[in-house]
C-alpha cells in the first residue's frame, strides 16, 4: 500500500507552472528587460541542473531494480531496529552533494516503506561533512570536531525518534 500524500500538494503542483508563466508574462509586459534577464537566468540554472536530474533518474532506476520494497522495509522499515538507525546515520554522513539530489531518492525510500524518522535522521546528519572534518580539526581541534559530530548524530537520532513517535507506523507499505 502506498503512503497517503496530502491532496492539496497535488493540486498546488498543477497550478505552480501556470502561475509562474503568468508572473513572467506580467513582468514581460511591464518590465521586459528584467523579465528577459530573469528568464535567461532561469534557463541557465535549468541547464546546469539537467545533468543532475539525469543522474538522479539513472540512480533511481538502478535503485528500484536492485532494491526490492521488502528489502527496504526490512532494513529501514518499522521493524528495522538499531540497524535502521545505523544505516541512516552512516548513510547521511557518507552522502555528498546538494540536498535536493537526495530528496527524490528519499521520497522513493519512504514510499517503499522506510520510516520517516530514519529519513529525518539521514537529512539531519548530512551536516557532518567528511571532507571538511580535517579543516574543522585544523581550526578548532579534534575534541571540538568530535563533540560537534557526536552532538549532530545524537540530535539527528533524537529528532528522528520524535518524528517516529508522532507518525503512526504502517507495517505494509510495499507495492509490487
Amino acid at each position: 500500500m502506498k503512503r497517503q500524500t496530502d491532496p492539496s500538494a497535488k493540486i498546488s503542483g498543477k497550478y505552480f507552472l501556470p502561475a509562474v508563466l503568468i508572473i513572467y508574462l506580467f513582468f514581460y509586459i511591464t518590465v521586459p528587460e528584467a523579465a528577459e534577464e530573469a528568464f535567461l537566468n532561469s534557463m541557465h540554472i535549468l541547464l546546469k541542473l539537467l545533468p543532475v536530474f539525469f543522474v538522479v533518474i539513472i540512480l533511481l532506476g538502478i535503485f528500484n531494480y536492485f532494491f526490492k520494497p521488502k528489502m527496504i522495509a526490512k532494513h529501514l522499515g518499522v521493524e528495522s531496529g538499531a540497524r535502521g538507525w545505523i544505516i541512516a546515520v552512516v548513510g547521511g554522513i557518507l552522502s555528498h552533494g546538494p540536498s535536493y539530489i537526495w530528496y527524490s531518492m528519499l521520497s522513493d525510500l519512504r514510499n517503499h516503506g522506510a520510516r520517516d524518522g530514519l529519513i529525518v535522521t539521514f537529512i539531519y546528519v548530512r551536516a557532518i561533512k567528511l571532507p571538511w572534518l580535517p579543516v574543522m580539526i585544523d581550526y578548532f581541534g579534534w575534541l571540538f570536531a568530535l563533540v560537534v559530530s557526536l552532538v549532530l548524530i545524537v540530535a539527528g537520532v533524537v529528532q528522528g525518534m520524535i518524528i517516529d513517535s508522532t507518525t503512526p507506523p504502517v507495517k505494509e507499505k510495499c507495492h509490487p
